[in-house]
This record gives structure tokens, sequence and C-alpha cells, in this order.
């Protein structure tokens, strides 16, 4: 095994240790697009493992995610060995998927390397913003912003991807609310989660949790708008597995549970894989 191919292997590897959400979807796509997608899913879970770190202080991970996004705009090859430095204070605390996250960069494609990496380092500036404000979220238009440089980027992103890889074109800004629909649905999930251990609430001051079930449900519509451009069918069911849990998870906590069954996530995953 060459060694291109050993480190496609431990991408695919650690994407299944750190995604439920993605790496199912992500293994449906073709090799060439499996690989791209896989790869830029890393680098964003990457630096986002920094912004969601427990332990870490606000200015700690300000400096970080700043730091990084410095790196990934450099020309030529990522500086490794001055990315390494920058963690090293923390490298202890810090999971594999950040640790690794030049290795990564090597997956993704050459062609498209660049936008992955532009995108993720426009992520990284944004979630160095939030951390600093301590996700100070006070009005929709905060919501907004903050939820397009966790979520919507990806979307994004993601458009530039089909675009590179067939041609296929989506707007840009369904393809944002499509992020932040889904993210929605995880500040819905997590709200408590986050409080206790973070201090922390994504919603707007006077929000009530039906207002956030809104903001889910106008965004997830928006993500619907946006799977009508996709004929790609590994594209198609890429994109349709997320939106369909996340709307079945929506459904799910209106009913007053926490979260889907397994059995109902496989149900709703099979029933996709066959249309």
């Amino acid at each position: 095994m060459t060694k291109g191919a050993e480190l496609r292997k431990d991408a695919m590897r650690v994407l299944k240790e750190t995604s439920r959400t993605f790496y199912i979807p992500i293994t449906l796509l073709n090799r060439k697009l499996k690989y791209t997608v896989g790869s830029a899913y890393l680098l964003m879970r990457a630096i986002d493992e920094i912004e969601d770190h427990e332990s870490l202080e606000n200015e700690v991970k300000g400096q970080l995610l700043k730091e990084t996004a410095k790196l990934l705009r450099l020309d030529g090859d990522f500086p490794t060995g001055k990315f390494e430095m920058l963690l090293s204070p923390y490298k202890k605390s810090l999971p594999e998927v950040t640790l690794r996250l030049p290795d990564w960069l090597l997956v993704c494609p050459p062609e498209i390397l660049p936008k992955v990496k532009a995108s993720t380092a426009e992520m990284a500036d944004g979630m160095a913003k939030w951390a600093l404000k301590n996700w100070a979220i006070k009005t929709k238009e905060d919501l907004d912003d903050y939820t397009y440089y966790v979520a919507g980027l990806v979307g994004a992103m993601l458009s530039d991807i089909w675009k590179w890889y067939d041609g296929t074109d989506t707007d840009y800004e369904l393809a944002i609310g499509f992020g932040r629909g889904l993210q929605a649905v995880n500040i819905l999930r997590n709200q408590d989660e986050d409080f206790r251990d973070r201090g922390v609430r994504f919603i707007p001051v006077g929000w009530t949790r039906n207002d956030v079930f809104d903001y889910a449900r106008e965004n997830l519509r928006l993500a619907d708008e946006y799977m009508k451009d996709i004929k790609t069918r590994n594209i198609y069911l890429f994109c349709k597995i997320p939106l369909a849990l996340a709307k079945r998870t929506l459904k799910v906590m209106e009913e007053g549970r926490e979260k889907m069954t397994r059995q109902e996530v496989e149900e709703v995953v099979a029933k996709i894989k066959a249309e």
C-alpha cells in the first residue's frame, strides 16, 4: 500500500470516529468525491474541535484559530512545522483530527485544494471572532453570522466542490441556508449541554425555543430548494441524508424526545438509499 493510499484509509478511519452524521453519506460518494469531501470535512472538524474545546480559554482558542487561518492562506505548501509549533503547548489536550490537519490537506485533490483551504481559513477566522466574544449572540443577525461561519460556509464550499466535479450548479444562498438549518437543529439538540458545559446559549435575546424551531424550519426549507438543482445521484444522496435526519430530529424533539433512536436513523438512511 502506498503512502497516499494509507493516508486516505486513515482519513476514513478518523472520519468514522468523528462524525456520525456525515460518515455514511460521504462513503456513498464515488472515489474522487469521497476523498475530496472527506478531507474537507476533516479540515473543518479539525478547527471546530478547537472552538468547541471544553478546557481551552477563549483567548487561546481565538489565537489558535486566527493563526491557523493565516497558515492556510499562505501560498505554496502548508507549513506543517509552524502549525505543529503553534499547537505544541496544547498537544496533549487536542484530538487526533486537529493535530493531523496537515495530513487532511494531502488527501484533498490539488485542483480544488485552494478553495477548500480558503473556506477553512474563513471558518477559522469566524470561529475566532465568536470565541473572543464568548458567543454572545444577541440578535437574529448575530445568529445568522455565527451559523454562517460554523455551517453555512460548509454548504458554500460543497457547492464549489460540486461545480468543480461535474459542473453541478447550485445557489450559494440556498447552500448557506442548508448549513444554517442543520446547525439550528444542533443548537436545539444541544441547548442544555452547551449551557451546562460551556455556559453558552446560541439563542438571541428574547427568543423562545419555538423561535429557534421556526429558524430551523425556514432554513431547512431553503435546503429543500437547494436540492432541486442536484441531478447527480451520489451528490443527491449525500445531501439528502443529513437533511432528512435533521427534519426527523426536529420532529422527534417536537414530540418531547431528545434524539432519534439508532433504528430510526437506520430507517431514514435505508429509505433514501432505496430511492
